[in-house]
Formats: C-alpha cells, sequence, structure tokens
C-alpha cells in the first residue's frame, strides 16, 4: 500500500469546472497555478528565504543581520537626544530589538531550511501528481492569495501605527537637524518591515501548508459517497495521515522555538511595563503594544491552523462512522423490500430469480415461503460489513492530528497552554503590582 507523495491515488481524479460550468483543460490550470506558486517563491526569495546555494545563504544572513539587528541597534544607540530620557523612550527600545530579531531568526532558519531540502512544491504538498489535480487548482489558488492577504491584513495596519509612533517621536524628541531624523525614520520603519515580515511568513506559510492538507480531509468525507473498495479508502487514509505526520516534523521546532520566545518577550513586555515607576505613554509603551500584537497573531494563526487541521483530521472517525452506518441499513432495507400489491395485501421482493410472493394478514403460514438468501449473498453482505466495520475502528483509532513531539495540537492542548499563560500572568502582575489599603 503506497503512502509516498508520488503515488496517484485513484480517487482523486476527477474532472474539474471553472465558475462558468466549462472544463479546464490540464494546461490552463497548471499554467495558473505556476504562475502563483512563482509569484509565492519569488516574494520568498526576496525575503531570503530561499535559499538554495551557499551564496544565496550567505547574502541572506548577512542581510537579516544587517537590516533586522545592525541597523535598528545601531540608530538606538546614536540616536540620544535630550529629551530621550524625558520620555523614557530609550528604556524599553533594546528589549523590544532582542524579542523581534529572535522571532525573525526562528522563522527565517526553520522555513529556509525546509525550502532549501524539499523546494516549494514539495514544501507545500503541490507536486505534479497531486497538487495539478483538476479539483483543487482553484482551492489552492485561493488558499495562496490568502497568505498575501493574510500578511497584508496585519502587517498594514501595524505599519501605519508605528509609523505613527515613530513621527511623534521626531516631533517631541527633536533636537538636532531634520534630515538625520527622517532619514533615520526610514531606516527603522524598514527595518521594522522586514523583520515583521520575515517573522510572520513563516506563520502564514504554516497556515498555508495546513490549510492544503484540510482540503483533502474535507474531500475525503465526500469521496465516501462515491461506491468505492474500502482498501481504496484507507489506502487514501494513510496518504493523508502521511503527509500530516510529515508538516508535524518539518514545523516542530519551529513552533516550539516561536512559542518560547513569544512567551518570553510577552513575559519581558508585561514585567517592564507594569514594573515601570515612570509614566507609561504613547511614545515609550507604543512599541511593546506593536510587537506583542505582532507576535501574538504570528502564534495564533499557527495555533489555529494546527488545530484546524487535527480536528479534521479527528473528524474523520465521526463520518465514516455516519457513511457505514447509512450504507449498511439502505442494504439492509434494500434486501428484502416490501409492497403492497392491487388486493391491499403486501409482497415481498425476492431475489431477481424468484417469483414475489403475496400474503394477507390473516394468512400468517405464508410467511414460511419468503425465500431465505443464499450462503453466498449471506457471505458477500457480512464480507462487506466487517470491511466497513473494521474501516471505521481503524479511523478511530487513528484519528491523526498536528502534533509537537507526540503532543496534538487541538482544544485540549490550546486550552492548556491558556491556562498556562494566564498562570504566568498572574504571577508577575502579583510581583509588579500591589494594592495597598489604609
Amino acid at each position: 500500500m503506497a503512502v509516498s507523495g508520488e503515488s496517484v491515488t485513484p480517487l482523486l481524479i476527477r474532472p474539474h469546472p471553472d465558475d462558468r460550468g466549462q472544463l479546464l483543460t490540464d494546461g490552463d490550470g497548471d499554467t495558473q497555478l505556476d504562475a502563483s506558486l512563482r509569484g509565492l517563491e519569488n516574494f520568498l526569495r526576496i525575503f531570503g528565504f530561499c535559499q538554495y546555494s551557499p551564496l544565496s545563504f550567505v547574502l541572506s544572513w548577512l542581510s537579516f543581520l544587517a537590516l533586522a539587528v545592525l541597523l535598528p541597534f545601531l540608530i538606538i544607540e546614536f540616536s540620544y537626544c535630550a529629551n530621550c530620557e524625558k520620555y523614557e523612550i530609550r528604556s524599553f527600545e533594546l528589549e523590544i530589538l532582542v524579542c523581534q530579531a529572535l522571532a525573525a531568526a526562528i522563522s527565517l532558519l526553520c522555513v529556509s531550511h525546509n525550502l532549501r531540502k524539499y523546494g516549494v512544491r514539495k514544501f507545500l504538498f503541490v507536486d505534479r501528481t497531486h497538487g495539478h489535480l483538476a479539483q483543487f487548482r482553484d482551492q489552492y489558488l485561493k488558499m495562496i492569495r490568502g497568505f498575501f492577504r493574510l500578511l497584508l491584513m496585519w502587517v498594514v495596519p501595524c505599519f501605519i501605527i508605528k509609523t505613527a509612533r515613530e513621527v511623534l517621536r521626531i516631533i517631541y524628541t527633536h533636537d538636532k537637524s531634520w534630515w538625520p531624523s527622517v532619514l533615520m525614520l526610514f531606516a527603522l520603519l524598514f527595518s521594522w518591515a522586514y523583520s515583521t515580515i520575515i517573522f510572520l511568513s513563516g506563520s502564514a506559510l504554516f497556515n498555508l501548508v495546513c490549510n492544503f492538507q484540510v482540503i483533502h480531509f474535507e474531500n475525503f468525507g465526500k469521496l465516501l459517497e462515491e461506491d468505492r473498495s474500502v482498501s481504496a479508502y484507507i489506502e487514501e487514509h494513510i496518504r493523508l495521515t502521511h503527509h500530516l505526520s510529515k508538516i508535524s516534523h518539518r514545523f516542530r521546532i519551529y513552533l516550539l522555538f516561536e512559542f518560547l520566545v513569544v512567551t518570553a518577550s510577552q513575559f519581558v513586555a508585561l514585567l517592564q511595563t507594569t514594573g515601570n515607576r515612570g509614566i507609561i505613554n504613547f511614545l515609550n509603551g507604543c512599541d511593546f503594544v506593536i510587537s506583542s500584537v505582532v507576535q501574538l497573531v504570528g502564534i495564533v494563526v499557527c495555533l489555529h491552523a494546527a488545530a484546524k487541521i487535527s480536528h479534521r483530521a479527528q473528524s474523520l472517525g465521526s463520518v465514516a462512522s455516519r457513511w457505514h452506518a447509512i450504507v449498511t441499513s439502505s442494504l439492509e432495507d434494500a434486501s428484502l423490500p416490501i409492497t403492497a400489491n392491487a388486493n391491499g395485501n403486501t409482497a415481498v421482493a425476492t431475489p431477481s430469480n424468484s417469483l414475489p410472493i403475496s400474503y394477507s394478514e390473516s394468512d400468517l403460514e405464508a410467511v414460511d415461503y419468503v425465500p431465505v438468501p443464499t450462503n453466498s449473498q449471506l457471505a458477500s453482505y457480512m464480507t462487506s460489513y466487517h470491511k466497513r466495520q473494521a474501516f471505521v475502528t481503524y479511523l478511530q483509532t487513528n484519528p491523526g492530528g498536528a502534533s509537537i513531539f507526540g503532543w496534538t495540537v487541538d482544544r485540549v492542548l490550546i486550552n492548556t497552554l491558556f491556562f498556562m499563560e494566564m498562570a504566568l500572568v498572574l504571577f508577575v502582575l502579583g510581583k509588579t503590582i500591589t494594592i495597598t489599603t489604609k
């Protein structure tokens, strides 16, 4: 039973109509999907994720160190002004820079490693046999467009707030020439956008990979409506769970490290803001807010995608149970259908080689003449029943799901993480905020 990504599953080969009801040719659909994947790869190459050669590897990391670490650090160190201490601006900036750079570095490291090892198509599980299936092209294209919409939806609002904060900082702390201040403004905004897009791109890519597999898991329920063999259904489920285990293996380090870095960053932000004896205002506290929002969005996107695909995988057991019940009941009802004749009596339909036997309600002995199913018919029915039952048992005992070192990311794990974070928040607040009564 093949489980590799290169095997072709017969269940998945279907014609695909477009929005106008016309069938698309493979060339047209492949051209659109290829163009979208090339656009996605070019975007990732611009931000240094596509490290396919030693030269691109060195250039990518040098660019990251220069733009995301060295440039903002130099601006923070050499942009001292007399009013900076008055507004307590410099007290938080180094902590924010360290947390932001660590989160972006983890995203760049993990994603670039997977892209260098597998390439864009295999990394997204969009290969020539499964990615170019006619029935999934439109959904793939929609998901790729959703990747860019997700980035724009969160980067643009945060960028506007960041710009407003930096402009106000120049206005309130200006004591030199305007040109150096304007240049530092553009440099800081460019550096922030660069590191933020790198961080959120890792989360958005994980979300994209999971959404691609969600398409197949949702389609699996529709496949049960077709008259296929149970072995073909099992083969398709093994292929899906095999891809799911690959996704979990490739992203487990990324998810774990990002969660630890974001938790540490939020801990530092909460400790610095609640334990600070000065006044927290828009100038010195806005960067903490923006950084916290970006990091929480990245983690929530990852947890939502992992939980979504886990729930789709776990729900296949109930879907198969319903399918098994419907098929079993329909076969039992169709085995001896009862109809009414012209005289108002009931008739039991027998197999095609036997004549129907009519009997009235008063003639109870006529029931003895209803033909009993042959041994071959009964054996065929029981064999089909046991195959379906074994398939349902298999799905219920192998739910699958996205996991991090064996921990399945579902509602239970998310609830556990929520209460752990809540306990950490209450601990910090208990150490920094005290209420005294006279």
